[in-house]
């Protein structure tokens, strides 16, 4: 029995900036001088981000006009943890059910009542009781679905809450899951001038997606097939998310990418070692963009192109690094592509995160 991917929605926040912006806040918030200032703008210029979202209007509005930064120089008072949570609080229940809501809007008269199952997946907010409850209230889902949290696993936590869906629709072929991720990056902008927070404040954004997971098999849907999933303890400082006082703290050092060309030969021969798959048999990639450098070296140790890899570039082009939600925009995309002639075509997805944790994913199209 395998499970099928029926449905994806996904959603960003209504405020929309450029990478230029982006630099330019950037800049004022670290009272960098011109030299400082133009290296800063060509780092933003190499990130293959063009757009990212954020729930936050100051990072489109002048200096002085803050909402959430403080008004005074360097942001002062710079928000605490506590009112960025409050934020968290107040806009990720509300993004994470538009993406449901889009999800859902994909299946003809579906009728919510089926749900037995929801996982919720963050990494930017905690609080209880949570985005879970809350979301069974605003769609009015049965109280009785059961929940469960997957928080604090970063850009790869979406292949978790995958897992867990397959399993419980294997074990219960009448299973229905809704799988939602949402994270809030921008809220966690910290003003250190070190190259790990430089490089962070470069390419995380805001954005969530829902993804439907049940036994049955729709046209259109996506059949999983098998996952694999390792460590990289070499990378264990290399990526990393810490609270402090004043937001989560990200530590993304520049060897990521080289960390990740060393293992991911391995990682898609392990995915596949058991499979009736070869490495060239695969023409459907959704990989997750955390980085330009990143897709680069992965399409190196592969073997693809930049057109084998255009989904994630155009998440990456138009909305940078969600996090966990990221993923899944990528696979959206690619879905969104598909037709009947692409029928029993394999997919092979790869996400990365703290650990340094490395996951893989096998699907196959269904278009029957």
């Amino acid at each position: 029995m395998k499970s099928h991917i029926a449905a994806i929605g996904t959603a960003v926040p209504e405020h929309s900036l450029t990478q230029a912006q982006a630099a330019d806040f950037m800049a004022v918030a670290l009272a960098y001088d011109e030299a400082e200032t133009r290296r800063l703008r060509a780092l933003y210029r190499a990130s293959g981000i063009q757009t990212r979202h954020s729930v936050l209007s100051d990072y489109t509005v002048e200096p002085g006009r803050f909402a959430f930064y403080g008004n005074e120089a360097g942001l002062e008072p710079f928000p605490a943890i506590d009112r960025r949570m409050e934020q968290y609080r107040l806009h990720a229940p509300a993004l994470a059910r538009r993406a449901i809501e889009n999800c859902l809007a994909q299946l003809a008269d579906f009728d919510k009542s089926r749900l037995t199952h929801l996982i919720t997946v963050s990494c930017t907010g905690m609080y209880a009781p949570g985005i879970d409850i809350e979301l069974i209230e605003q769609l009015d889902l049965p109280t009785h679905v059961q929940r469960t949290a997957i928080n604090f696993m970063g850009c790869y936590a979406a292949f978790p809450a995958l897992k867990a869906a397959d399993y419980i629709c294997r074990a219960n072929p009448e299973a229905v899951v809704l799988v939602v991720c949402v994270e809030l990056c921008s809220l966690h902008f910290q003003k250190h001038r070190t190259d790990d927070h430089l490089l962070a404040n470069a390419l995380f954004a805001d954005g969530a997606a829902a993804v439907l997971v049940q036994g049955r098999p729709t046209a259109g849907s996506l059949r999983i097939e098998s996952f694999y999933g390792d460590i990289m303890p070499v990378g264990k400082k290399d990526m990393a998310w810490h609270i402090s006082n004043f937001g989560f703290e990200m530590t993304l050092s520049a060897y990521v990418p080289d960390l990740i060309e060393q293992g991911i030969g391995t990682l898609a021969d392990n995915l596949l070692r058991n499979l009736p798959v070869e490495r060239e048999d695969i023409g459907l990639f959704a990989i997750h963009p955390g980085g330009k450098r990143i897709l680069e070296v992965i399409e190196k140790q592969l073997g693809l192109s930049a057109t084998d890899n255009r989904h994630a570039y155009q998440v990456l082009r138009d909305h940078g690094n969600m996090s966990s939600p990221t993923v899944l925009f990528v696979l959206d995309a690619l879905r969104r592509s598909l037709t009947a002639t692409d029928q029993n075509r394999p997919i092979l997805s790869f996400a990365f995160g703290p650990g340094l944790t490395l996951e893989s994913m096998l699907l196959t199209v269904n278009f029957e």
